[in-house]
């Protein structure tokens, strides 16, 4: 039997019941990795460093409710995916008239840009700060090395979730160095996390900051495509023993881009706040962690920065190849596509524009499109119709749509503060 005859029986001999132990979870490991990344982009990285350099450990909690909401949102997705063997843009051109169906398709495509915008960004800016290059040729290096991560989902959805996971584990490295260098106090460190707490109108705009960003629309389309086809489930029984297992892929994901932010809002309190310095710059934090910290502190966090913009970026041109096929039944080559969707952060870099204002610009955009993935998220995976024995449960639906207000309601009010104000 070959190798590939091998890999594709494995989930199969799994719900037969044949794999005992850790090993029957290792096929289904995978997808929320990749739906992960958008968790852990430059946007989260400068968030979590003005928390902390502002407030310390207080907003710990907030980044662990984030998690929590966006573990269930990801499980709804993920869920959606195995019961119908559809992506929620299928079941939304399938559902809705063509107009809506060729609006919803626009804008995500305008969501997915701006993601992009930032997650670019932000690895040119890693190159820049790690190796002194100019911001034109570090965007150049950029778009040549998004392109070869791409190259990893040609030859397979395995070998794109093992890269992406090293890349994760490289981020994760990063920040327990930096921590282990500056020493937290982890009572303290606890204490944030375990007691909710705010600290005035500031920090409450921060901490709706921290949780209106939980939500990533391109995921959401994403993770569903992801587990669509990914094991085929011949009757409803074994899509449930699918789903069990993908939630704990999801679960593990969650808790790795859990750490990581956390990590980076420890290392962010523990080194600014305790000096009086508010850090709300990349550059900056860089130079910082390089001046208090040392170059190995410095350096862990450019690396970061760098691969977190890449995989994040590309996974980002995976959504956007999901949205064009489900929404409107079209397809154009992958590789075009990134070229396409490299041409904005490119003229932005170009131009001299401040690449932290560009990237409070794509948080601005991404607003807009929270709330046509999340509600049609909710609609469908509520319909037993649709969803059969993996329909949600009462309490289930009850509380996505209690998320879906709190973080539609905070992308409101985040935006129109970001406007006028």
């Amino acid at each position: 039997m070959s190798e590939q005859s091998q890999q594709s029986s494995a989930p199969e001999q799994v719900l037969q019941g044949e794999v005992k132990g850790i090993k029957k979870i290792l096929p289904f490991l995978g997808p929320a990795f990749i739906a992960a990344v958008a968790y852990i982009d430059p946007g989260n990285f400068a968030t979590n460093i003005t928390a902390g350099s502002k407030y310390g450990y207080l907003l710990l909690w907030v980044i662990a409710i984030s998690n929590l909401m966006a573990l269930l949102i990801q499980s709804l997705s993920a869920k959606l995916g195995i019961a119908t063997g559809k992506n929620l843009p299928e079941l939304a051109r399938e559902n809705y008239r063509k107009g809506t169906s060729i609006f919803l398709w626009v804008q995500s495509e305008l969501v997915i840009i701006a993601t992009d915008l930032a997650e670019f960004i932000g690895a040119a800016l890693g190159l820049n700060l790690l190796f002194g290059m100019s911001m034109i040729p570090a965007a150049l290096i950029t778009a040549a090395a998004s392109f070869g991560i791409l190259e990893l989902q040609r030859r397979g959805y395995r070998p794109l979730e093992i890269g992406i996971a090293c890349m994760v584990f490289i981020v994760v490295l990063a920040f327990v160095v930096q921590t282990i260098i500056v020493q937290p106090q982890w009572s303290n460190a606890f204490h944030g996390l375990f007691v909710p707490r705010l600290k005035g109108v500031n920090s409450i705009l921060l901490a709706a900051g921290i949780l209106g960003a939980t939500v990533m629309p391109h995921a959401i389309y994403l993770h569903s495509s992801l587990t669509q086809s990914r094991i085929k489930a011949k009757n409803e029984e074994e899509k449930r023993r699918i789903f069990k297992f993908e939630f704990i892929d999801i679960l593990i994901a969650m808790i790795i881009a859990g750490v990581i932010n956390m990590l980076i809002l420890v290392v962010s309190g523990t080194i600014f706040y305790e000096k009086g310095m508010l850090v709300q710059d990349l550059p900056v934090a860089y130079h910082k962690f390089f001046t208090y910290l040392g170059p190995v502190a410095a350096i862990s966090f450019g690396l970061a920065l760098l691969i977190a913009g890449l995989s994040s970026s590309s996974v980002g041109t995976l959504a956007g190849d999901v949205v064009m096929q489900g929404f409107i039944n079209k397809r154009i080559n992958l590789y075009v596509r990134r070229a396409i969707t490299m041409i904005p952060p490119l003229l932005i870099i170009i131009s001299g524009y401040d690449p932290t204002k560009a990237l409070v610009l794509s948080q601005v955009v991404l607003s807009f499109g929270i709330s046509f993935a999340l509600v049609p998220l909710i609609l469908f995976t509520s319909k037993e119709n649709i969803m059969g024995t993996l329909v949600n449960q009462k309490w289930v639906t009850a509380l996505g749509w209690i998320v879906a207000a709190l973080v539609i309601s905070l992308n409101i009010f985040l935006l129109f503060q970001s406007l006028f104000t």
